[in-house]
């Protein structure tokens, strides 16, 4: 679903309290409508005061796409990563060990979010509501195309061809920022994956279910970098290449996901080190 080209942004007077219906036009005025695909970064306290919290803001998403539309939210569980890799060198090897020891086993209905915020968290409770089951950078979908986007992801490279990224690439996706920038725009991660560029691999493991038993599994990932995300949404953006509106105290973006990807790739190409 392409973005359509509009001429005008809704914004909210400051200070105002922001309702659904808010949210819903801001959303339209974006270019979104029904049976978009969406990939939703959102901050609800960038927003303000929202009348009815995360609940109002998702159920303005789904007004806006109808029925025929899909919303996806990364629904990272940072919490269940190897304390290794959180805090290389911060841990004694005893604490290290322990820590693996005791760690929950990832579960795709009960296992929290982290640093996600409101919205995703509440978004992947909802009922039919679909995650991925890698057991920390998991995304969740609910809509027609939830179960194509979240099949399937690779323990050591999920942000790969095989990722849900690249389903919502095939998908012709949208990505909507709504008070949050480019640093947590994770389809870059993608354009990491399609550039040349060389990223360090590191080890990393979670507790997972292996024939029905707890095991700690091991792997090595790409190290995934975003400290160039928000040059790269600035070169991006001064291309025309984005929709802006305002909500309350939220800037809010709408981008084709596929022309974001491209673009990052092409420009990590020529500016990353290889």
């Amino acid at each position: 679903m392409q973005i359509m080209k509009l001429h005008s942004a809704t914004t909210q007077k400051p200070g105002r309290s922001v309702s659904e219906r808010d949210i819903e036009a801001t959303l339209r005025s974006l270019g979104i409508g029904d049976g978009s695909v969406l990939l939703v970064h959102a901050s609800l306290s960038a927003f303000g005061d929202v009348i009815g919290g995360e609940q109002a803001v998702i159920d303005a998403l789904q007004a806006a796409i109808g029925p025929s539309g899909t919303l996806v939210m990364p629904s990272q569980s940072w919490q269940l990563c190897d304390p290794e890799y959180l805090a290389p060198d911060a841990m004694a090897f005893e604490e290290c060990a322990r820590v693996r020891e005791n760690l929950p086993v990832f579960d795709v209905a009960r296992t929290p979010t982290r640093s996600m915020g409101a919205v995703a968290e509440l978004f992947r409770t909802l009922p039919g509501a679909r995650r991925s089951r890698h057991p920390h950078r998991s995304f969740a979908a609910l809509g027609p195309e939830a179960a194509v986007v979240t099949a399937e992801q690779n323990l050591d490279s999920p942000f790969d061809d095989a990722s849900p990224l690249a389903r919502l690439y095939d998908l012709d996706a949208v990505v909507l920022l709504l008070g949050v920038g480019f640093d947590k725009a994770t389809a870059l991660h993608l354009a990491e994956w399609r550039s040349k560029a060389q990223l360090p691999r590191v080890p990393n493991g979670a507790p997972m279910l292996v024939g029905g038993e707890r095991r700690w599994v091991s792997w090595e990932e790409a190290l995934a970098e975003s400290e160039d995300f928000e040059v790269i949404g600035d070169a991006f953006r001064s291309r025309g290449a984005t929709r802006s509106a305002t909500v309350g105290r939220a800037g809010c973006e709408a981008m084709n996901l596929r022309e974001l990807v491209d673009f990052g790739a092409s420009w990590m190409n020529s500016n990353r080190k290889h």
